[in-house]
């Protein structure tokens, strides 16, 4: 109740988890608007998709339109008329139905990291917009209750000192509990 004027940095998606800044000075949301419009942040999010990525880095440069749809959702597609976007994935981790992915932002535009991921025919766990209903159906059977998609750490410079500041957050437990899962079946089916 002290911080009146507290304010979002940026936003994540509704079903995203993670790192989520707040700036306690209006002079700050500036600066900090300023060094995300301008890619001077270093932002990280955890992802889980579908299938087997193939490379161990892959920058992906998909323009992306937004749009409304019939039912008047809010939605965004990959089209040449929209805006400069890009997304560098790296593999973490392999399982023979899904992978693991660092996806670093070097734009910022609604829905890149979940569009971009479509585009490339690896949707995300979880995600009932852009991803496979029927996987979706199958990892909530598991447990999955969620959009497996988690800001894990991002990195700025101090409005006020200069300094590098990098900030993050550890997977909830449920995505936690949901990786060990995989490592288990990963495991079973190895043995068999």
């Amino acid at each position: 109740p002290e911080l009146r004027d507290i304010e979002l940095v940026h936003r994540l998606d509704r079903e995203t988890s993670g790192v989520l800044l707040l700036a306690k000075k209006r002079s700050a949301l500036r600066s900090l608007h300023d060094e995300l419009r301008d890619g001077a942040t270093d932002k990280h999010y955890l992802a889980l998709v579908d299938g087997k990525w193939r490379d161990d880095k892959r920058a992906v440069k998909a323009p992306l339109l937004k749009y409304v749809n019939a039912e008047g959702e809010r939605r965004v597609s990959v089209s040449k008329d929209g805006q400069a976007s890009e997304t560098v994935f790296r593999l973490l981790r392999r399982w023979p139905q899904a992978c693991l992915l660092d996806c670093e932002l070097l734009t910022g535009r609604t829905h890149q990291i979940r569009v971009h991921l479509q585009h490339t025919g690896h949707p995300i766990a979880g995600d009932d917009k852009y991803g496979d209903y029927d996987w979706n159906h199958e990892l909530a059977r598991m447990g999955l209750k969620r959009m497996f998609l988690h800001a894990a750490r991002i990195s700025f410079t101090h409005p006020s000192t200069g300094e590098t500041m990098t900030v993050e957050a550890p997977l909830p437990a449920a995505l936690q509990v949901l990786v060990e899962r995989l490592d288990a079946l990963a495991v079973g089916e190895a043995g068999s």
